[in-house]
């Protein structure tokens, strides 16, 4: 009688067995799916980031440098001096170099003062000197200077003043040789397609180095 329940048992047991074993195999199989997936999702993503990368490379691969070329005008130069002839300084103005304004002031006024100081140190000396000839003994520096220092007075005084002259009119063409030269050097090419370096090559075989200066124009 026991072995009657006892088979019909084993073969219930079994058979809950075999459905819980299929039921794992069920559910470990999607998640192999599902983790399959994930990953081919996961490199197609990685496959279209190289793709971009690639394509940004060749773009920035292809691009050039984009030189720009600057206006130059060949009457600035001509112009900055004309307006430094006309005025001290407006020529450096026109060249926006207004620190140069200054300068130019200082130093043509120096040349200025310093002439008219000596002008009129000379006109003293000279009235003093004619009033002796003319027999007066009421000059400011009779009893100080004799006749033939007054003389010598005159010379130097001259000279100075001549002096002061020249040097004033030096710097008023200074003024204007500046203004130009810098018109011309602020429209100087300094671009990459016209460079001139030094270059410093060593010959193996004397052993012997050199120095060369290399120019390159580009079209």
């Amino acid at each position: 009688m026991q072995s009657k329940f006892l088979i019909p048992t084993l073969l219930s047991f079994f058979f809950c067995l075999n459905s819980l074993a299929q039921e794992n195999n069920k559910e470990t199989t999607a998640a192999t799916n599902k983790t399959a997936d994930t990953l081919v999702v996961d490199s197609s993503e990685i496959v279209v980031a190289t793709v971009d990368t690639l394509k940004v490379n060749d773009s920035l691969a292809i691009k050039e440098p984009v030189i720009e070329s600057r206006f130059i005008d060949p009457l600035a130069p001509a112009r900055a001096a004309f307006y430094s002839a006309i005025l001290p300084g407006l020529g450096q103005a026109y060249n926006k170099k207004y620190w140069k304004i200054p300068i130019v002031y200082a130093a043509i006024g120096t040349g200025i003062y310093f002439y008219i100081d000596n002008n009129n140190a000379y006109n003293r000396y000279r009235d003093a000197y004619k009033r002796r000839l003319a027999g007066f003994t009421d000059d400011e520096y009779y009893g100080r200077v004799s006749d033939d220092g007054l003389i010598n007075a005159q010379e130097q005084l001259r000279s100075n003043k001549e002096m002061s002259l020249l040097i004033t009119i030096g710097l008023y063409v200074l003024n204007i040789v500046d203004a130009n030269v810098d018109a011309h050097l602020l429209q100087f090419n300094i671009d990459d397609n016209l460079s001139l370096a030094p270059q410093f090559n060593y010959n193996e075989m004397q052993g012997t180095t050199n120095l060369e200066l290399s120019l390159n124009f580009k079209f």
